[in-house]
């Protein structure tokens, strides 16, 4: 089930809030519970037993890291038993088939391999099960004794399947005990009703353009038809990714939870180093504290600092899929970052500003080529075709066609993908401003309402609706 379903936004989450405010606060945490095992069984039934699994393996571990406070060496080994375990449940799933065959291609096997459907979101799930024990190892976050409340830490449906991801030291208060009013509820609406209609008005015809132009063979379209589908995908993932991120917020604070921020507009960084600090905070958060700091960080020097970012960046692309591109995606931005730091980022600093724009979106978007495509053949022809050095025309009949089916959404994205709300915000809420004081409380409801009822329009005249991150 996706959040941007019909059956989900119609039945399920009125059921879901229904059953919640009616009945008393000891039974909220159950329903909450029951409704993300429902939510997650929703699709594919027989990988909530993989989830209870998990969850029942990693609340005894904390318990063990716990008892073993006091003596180093069986906490150490412990928290490494369940890094190995929570690693190994990931690869399994998610890596096994690459393994196989990169290993029949290379030494000439014949290992059998049957595909194995991923399960959705267990890398971010297994990833915040992970964080648990790992910050109980390190007395960040208090061990939890009782496994429904750390069930539902890690299968909270808001954010099981794609993020963000949260650490348990950040809503444990709030699993005990939480606040709910009408004010954060209104603004958990707000807030779900904006990434609902980023992800279907924007992202899902985004998406629809861009799986159209990369089903294409570089070699058949023009450098504009090029440029027009990463243009798309560029728009399509950001606008799906943090409408879900949003969405997910927003049913948080319905339900008494505030969960961090994981997107703050990426497109309009100056540098790689910012937009990376704009996009999917919470995995970049989590692979720092996690991977890059105990690998040293930038603490020993400048060459293990550059060896210590080239790994992280190879690992953070291998973490989005079991494939080469994926991998060499996140080399890419580990060589980028390591440019910035040896003085790249004081050349940047000098350049007119909107230069510092360009340079970012045009390194971004050379990387969702790689993101985007199934093999490097594919990847270097698109690029190829982007910069007109396979021959291919400047413009074609295509490329105006398309611009005249999906300008519009282009625009929208455009000025979305920058924080022209908040600018609006200012102007109208400015102190003794007419428009601040009796004319926005007016419209606000009025044009939410009018958001969901276009988003429902859209829904029921369309079947496209893929969550991008969902394979991740």
């Amino acid at each position: 089930m996706v959040f941007s379903n019909l059956v989900f936004l119609f039945m399920f989450l009125p059921i879901v809030l229904a059953a919640y405010f009616l009945l008393p606060r000891m039974f909220k945490n159950f329903i909450l519970l029951l409704a993300s095992l429902i939510f997650y069984a929703w699709g594919e039934p027989k990988y909530v037993i993989l989830m209870l699994v998990s969850i029942v393996m990693n609340y005894i571990f904390g318990l063990m890291v716990h008892k073993f406070r006091n003596q180093i060496g069986y906490k150490k080994m412990t928290v490494a038993l369940a890094v190995i375990a929570n690693i190994g449940l990931l690869g399994y799933y998610k890596y096994s088939n690459f393994l196989i065959e990169n290993m029949n291609s290379l030494f000439d096997l014949n290992i059998a391999n049957e595909p194995l459907p991923l399960p959705i979101g267990i890398s971010f799930f297994t990833f915040q099960a992970m964080s648990y024990v790992i910050d109980v190892y390190r007395r960040d976050a208090a061990v939890q004794s009782n496994i429904f409340d750390l069930a539902l830490y890690i299968a909270l449906f808001p954010q099981l399947v794609a993020g963000p991801i949260v650490r348990y030291n950040t809503v444990a208060d709030e699993i005990k005990k939480r606040v709910h009013s009408l004010e954060l509820f209104s603004e958990g609406v707000r807030r779900f009703i904006i990434g609902l209609s980023k992800k279907v008005l924007i992202a899902n015809p985004m998406g629809e353009l861009a799986d159209t132009l990369f089903a294409m063979n570089p070699g058949d379209m023009s450098s504009g038809t090029a440029w027009l589908g990463i243009l798309a995908y560029t728009l399509q993932i950001y606008f799906d990714f943090s409408g879900y991120s949003d969405m997910a917020i927003g049913l948080g604070k319905m339900f008494g939870f505030n969960f961090l921020e994981n997107f703050n507009f990426p497109y309009i960084s100056r540098s790689i180093a910012e937009f990376w600090r704009r996009w999917h905070i919470s995995l970049g958060s989590w692979f720092r504290d996690y991977v890059y700091i105990p690998l040293g960080g930038n603490r020993k020097g400048p060459w293990t600092t550059y060896r210590n970012l080239l790994i992280v960046w190879t690992i953070t692309g291998f973490w989005h899929g079991a494939s080469w591109t994926f991998m060499a995606w996140g080399f890419y931005y580990g060589v980028i970052i390591s440019l910035e730091r040896l003085g790249l980022s004081k050349i940047l600093e000098k350049l007119w500003r909107p230069l510092q724009h360009v340079y970012v979106l045009l390194i971004v978007m050379i990387g969702w080529v790689f993101f985007r495509s199934d093999s490097f053949d594919y990847s270097f022809n698109y690029i190829q075709t982007l910069f007109g050095f396979n021959g291919t025309q400047a413009l074609d009949n295509a490329t105006f066609l398309y611009m005249n089916d999906y300008g519009y959404v282009f625009v929208l994205g455009v000025i979305f993908s920058m924080p022209v709300m908040d600018w609006l915000k200012k102007l109208l809420y400015r102190e003794n401003s007419f428009m601040g004081r009796y004319a926005v409380p007016i419209a606000s409801p009025v044009v939410y309402m009018g958001l969901l009822l276009l988003v429902t329009m859209f829904l029921v005249n369309s079947t496209y609706n893929p969550f991008i991150y969902f394979r991740f």
